[in-house]
């Protein structure tokens, strides 16, 4: 019965002992064969050199020497390895792929190319638009829409409109006469057919205009104020009355380019009415001009005809309207570009047109929307014009259509 007890108190102090000492008792080395339980052993804490030693070790930091082996980095061709090469040496690293992804280089895809002509490019290869670094296309097109579109665009639209506003309060509408009501015999200066073809175009043009304004920079003064839910389904609403009238735009211009081209070319006195400004910012009076003058026939060549053509180009490709191009991502971003460039240099100047048109001329307005004007108005605006119709060389009543009221061209206006 002693002997029993002894051997369980015995038992119960080893189990103290190797719950207080685990790691000392993991580090022992096992007890050589005829050696008894009871051996005493001794952890190591500093083994021999050259001594392995399983498990998790520590180490003194400033004493860690760098390794003397080769890095795989060294080997003859690192930087021309394809992704498979560089996995033998460097498993997970896939630096070649990655590569090869940022230079643009097609991948393998069983989309078929009509469909998605780059679904194999991830990234696009590095270019440089004008005003943007070397970069890949997608973020040089960024840069040049951010840091020169945006900014210096809408910076020259406000400057337009400013100009516009301290013009009209310090000079007032130009000229004296109404364009019926001024004397003299009446004469259509646009038939109905012209004023239906600008009137159409220039609904198109407001609309466009408008909507691109508010798509480009409306984040900045109408977003804070909106809100962004109600500003994005504006947004969406202006997106797709922009796309509706493009088309109506696209095809309104061509038959205004049509229709008044004939009286577009210069003629005598068009360099002095350009010298002179027109004589606008004197007292002495507008200079003499034909049906269109100087000022008219430079918006229609810049404005209507190039500019007018490069954003209805630009806006059908962005449409993908045009057959036979291959729409990708460059080609889009080339394409807004050139768009909104265009797009803001044109409301600048047919924004200036329509200043002229409403209130910056006295009865401009009236003759593009009910057709004529009084002698007194054609003497004072388009004096050569009307030396020509009184010789003869212009009919003064071009159609078939007479307004209520208006006399029979030649007859005299009685006016009160």
């Amino acid at each position: 019965m002693r002997r029993s007890t002894e051997l369980l108190a015995a038992a119960l102090i080893a189990l103290a002992a190797v719950s207080s000492a685990p790691v000392a008792l993991a580090q022992a080395p096992a007890p050589q064969q005829g050696q008894g339980a009871s051996t005493q052993t001794k952890p190591i804490d500093d083994p021999a050199p050259g001594q392995s030693q399983g498990g998790i070790q520590g180490q003194n930091i400033f004493e860690v020497k760098p390794e003397v082996k080769r890095d795989a980095s060294n080997d003859p061709g690192y930087m021309e390895q394809n992704n498979a090469q560089r996995n033998r040496v460097q498993p997970g690293n896939n630096a070649p792929m990655w590569r090869d992804v940022q230079r643009g280089i097609e991948g393998f895809t069983t989309l078929p190319r009509s469909q998605a002509p780059e679904a194999g490019v991830l990234i696009q290869g590095q270019v440089q638009y004008p005003g943007s670094r070397l970069t890949t296309a997608g973020e040089a097109w960024r840069q040049v829409r951010n840091n020169w579109i945006i900014p210096y665009g809408g910076a020259l639209v406000l400057i337009s409109i400013v100009a516009l506003a301290i013009f009209w309060f310090t000079r007032g509408a130009i000229g004296h006469n109404p364009a019926v009501g001024g004397g003299g015999r009446r004469i259509e200066r646009f038939t109905p057919f012209e004023r239906a073809a600008h009137w159409t175009n220039a609904i198109a043009f407001v609309v466009l205009g408008l909507s691109g304004i508010v798509m480009a920079f409306g984040k900045f003064f109408m977003l804070p104020v909106m809100g962004g839910t109600l500003f994005g389904y504006f947004t969406y609403l202006l997106k797709n009355l922009h796309n509706f009238f493009g088309p109506l735009f696209a095809v309104s211009l061509l038959i205004v380019i049509i229709t008044f081209i004939k009286d577009e070319f210069p003629r005598k006195g068009d360099l002095r009415w350009l010298a002179k400004a027109g004589g606008v910012f004197s007292k002495s009076g507008e200079l003499p001009s034909h049906r269109f003058n100087a000022g008219e026939k430079v918006v229609f060549w810049i404005g209507v005809v190039v500019l007018g053509i490069v954003v209805v180009a630009s806006g059908l490709v962005l449409d993908k309207l045009i057959p036979s191009i291959e729409y990708v991502r460059a080609t889009m971003q080339q394409a807004h570009m050139i768009h909104a460039v265009a797009a803001v240099l044109m409301v600048c100047l047919i924004g200036f047109h329509i200043y002229l048109g409403t209130i910056g001329y006295r009865g401009a307005y009236r003759t593009m929307r009910d057709g004529y004007v009084d002698e007194a108005w054609a003497r004072e605006h388009h004096a050569y014009w009307l030396d020509d119709i009184q010789a003869g060389k212009i009919p003064a009543q071009r159609s078939g259509h007479k307004p209520d009221g208006a006399p029979v061209p030649g007859e005299p206006v009685r006016t009160a």
